[in-house]
């Protein structure tokens, strides 16, 4: 089917974004079930339950909708759709009845943005329930305190569940708000920035849920709680100080962590914190992030041809993916859409949409724990990786590489048993005995700071490295001091960048350097000190999170048995 094209127009007035969002959810219509209380999107499954796919797939594109009700718009058909499945669902006697819960279920996810209707637009969520299907939705909805949530971002859920609730009038827990509330205070850092869990990372779960939901609680508790809404707010008056610099002026933001397959969810922040009337930016300026994400992320290939949001990040993509990734899980990101439901006169929808304001090139996030470079059209993301490891997919890819890109995104291994499959862009990968080795954890006694970063760690039991960034005008150069039991192969890589044959791009080795141009894109890597060669890396397709086919710059090295420093010059900004 031919795809629209997507500009800052339609997301500028509200009739516009209203449409732009009504084009998302259109092509779901015809797989509803006939109950309407499930939405079959796919054949794929995740580590949960298959019979909740369809749950969360019917449950998810309420994250637009809900704002969509709210600020006053109608669609007949989809108000019908909602309205029969919300009552057939949590029905124990209707065939498609969404069943108990059990500890940690996935489909406490899902009653958040239920509990989201019900406090934002309960005329179409609540109200027109008949009372049995609101005692049943009631019944349903207890579950989650009935049962376990995840140490982390989850607690959310559940305090978003008990508030909604209180407000139509049904038993709620105090108790279970109180202790979630209280998790959530252990994860909070500073500046805004939380933990997500305890030990957990600093990544886009700030955004998606850590900061925002705060701001939706401080709009419906601000009278008895006023003290822990001001603090709400204010936390994401900081968190947006750091936040401004993840976005590029394009309206892309760096690839960077878990759940990426959530997409323009990047942008909630800016969309909630305009419906929760906190001033995180000047008006203009989140105007302008927001027109500009969303029509960023909707001209990209991210649907099937049915038009329905697949799994993936630029492109549909499974390899990516995490084990809690099922069809309907994509439009979490709808999320953004929550400035639908400002009012007809707010003044947003006549703002100029502004660009980014002047932002430092070069900018230390100590709170995010993150160094950040910036040119007219990348933002990359200097990082020493995570301290711990999770159970979660590719955190070694998401997590534990050097840098970070909005342009180039990065690459997901499919295997160590050649340098293809491995795809190490901006990784140090060694060569020991027929496999490829890369950095996963990093020894907690780092530093960072405004003149680069220094970290130990480990690929494999004999190898050793301590490894600094330090930034350049261009780039940055890595130096690697490398204390190795084996005579093996490393290969310093820079990032992958696209070598799709219908637009023009270059691959160059020769001596100690090797680039690759992509269009106005270039990446050049050079062996500074070392045995080292330049050399072009073919990797996989379909393993780097925006360009199908790609091509990485490398300095490759013999590294000896013993000690060792290599130094390695990668440049991609541009001036």
């Amino acid at each position: 089917m031919r795809r629209y094209h997507y500009t800052e127009d339609d997301f500028s007035t509200k009739e516009a974004a209203r449409a732009s969002l009504l084009r998302l959810v259109e092509p779901l219509k015809a797989f509803y079930s006939p109950g309407r209380a499930r939405l079959d999107i796919g054949a794929t499954s995740a580590h949960y339950e298959n019979d909740s796919i369809p749950m969360e797939a019917f449950a998810r594109p309420l994250w637009g909708l809900v704002p969509f009700w709210a600020g006053g718009g109608r669609e007949p058909e989809l108000e019908e759709i909602y309205c029969r499945g919300l009552a057939a669902g949590p029905d124990p006697a209707h065939p498609e009845y969404w069943h108990t819960c059990r500890d940690f279920d996935q489909k406490f996810c899902e009653m958040a943005v239920i509990a989201y209707g019900m406090l934002l637009a309960p005329g179409q969520v609540w109200d027109p329930l008949p009372e049995e299907a609101k005692a049943h939705l009631t019944d349903w909805l207890w579950e989650i305190n009935r049962s376990e949530c995840c140490a982390c971002n989850w607690q959310w859920f559940a305090i978003l569940t008990n508030l909604a609730l209180k407000a139509v009038g049904r038993p709620y827990s105090r108790e279970r708000m109180a202790s979630g509330l209280a998790m959530l205070e252990d994860y909070y850092d500073a500046g805004g920035w939380y933990n997500d869990g305890n030990g957990g990372d600093k990544d886009y779960y700030n955004p998606f849920v850590m900061v925002s939901y705060g701001l939706l609680y401080a709009m419906f508790m601000e009278g008895e709680e006023p003290e822990r809404c001001r603090r709400y707010r204010r936390r994401a008056r900081e968190f947006a100080k750091d936040y401004l610099y993840w976005f590029a002026a394009d309206g892309a933001s760096i690839a960077y962590g878990r759940s990426m397959t959530y997409r323009f969810a990047q942008g909630a922040f800016f969309a909630i914190s305009l419906l929760a009337g906190e001033e995180v930016a000047p008006l203009g300026v989140v105007k302008g992030i927001l027109v500009r994400h969303l029509a960023w992320w909707l001209n990209q290939p991210i649907y099937d041809n049915a038009g329905i949001l697949t799994i993936g990040y630029a492109y549909p993509n499974l390899q990516m993916s995490e084990s809690y990734n099922a069809p309907g899980s994509p439009y979490w990101a709808l999320k953004a859409f929550a400035f639908l439901a400002l009012p007809d006169n707010h003044p947003f929808w006549t703002a100029p949409a502004l660009p980014l304001p002047t932002l430092e090139g070069l900018k230390y996030l100590p709170h995010a724990g993150m160094l950040l470079q910036r040119d007219a059209g990348n933002v990359v993301a200097l990082v020493p990786g995570r301290l711990k490891a999770d159970g979660h997919s590719h955190t070694v890819e998401k997590y534990g590489k050097f840098a970070y890109s909005s342009r180039f995104a990065f690459s997901i291994s499919r295997s160590p048993v050649t340098l293809a499959e491995a795809a190490p862009d901006s990784m140090l990968c060694f060569q020991v005995g027929g496999f490829f080795y890369v950095k996963d954890v990093t020894e907690p006694d780092f530093q960072i700071g405004e003149d680069g970063l220094a970290f130990r760690w480990s690929p494999l039991e004999g190898i050793s490295v301590r490894t600094e960034l330090r930034p350049t005008a261009a780039g940055h150069i890595r130096v690697h001091t490398i204390e190795s039991a084996y005579d093996c192969t490393a290969y310093d890589c820079g990032f992958a960048l696209s070598i799709d044959d219908r637009i023009s791009s270059s691959r160059r080795a020769e001596g100690p350097a090797a680039s690759v141009t992509s269009g106005e894109d270039c990446c050049a890597v050079t062996a500074l000190e070392g045995e080292g060669w330049g050399e072009v890396l073919l990797p996989d397709p379909n393993t780097n999170l925006i360009a199908p086919k790609t091509a990485i710059p490398m300095a490759v090295y013999a590294i000896r048995r013993g000690s060792q420093t290599i130094r390695t010059q990668v440049d991609y900004l541009r001036d």
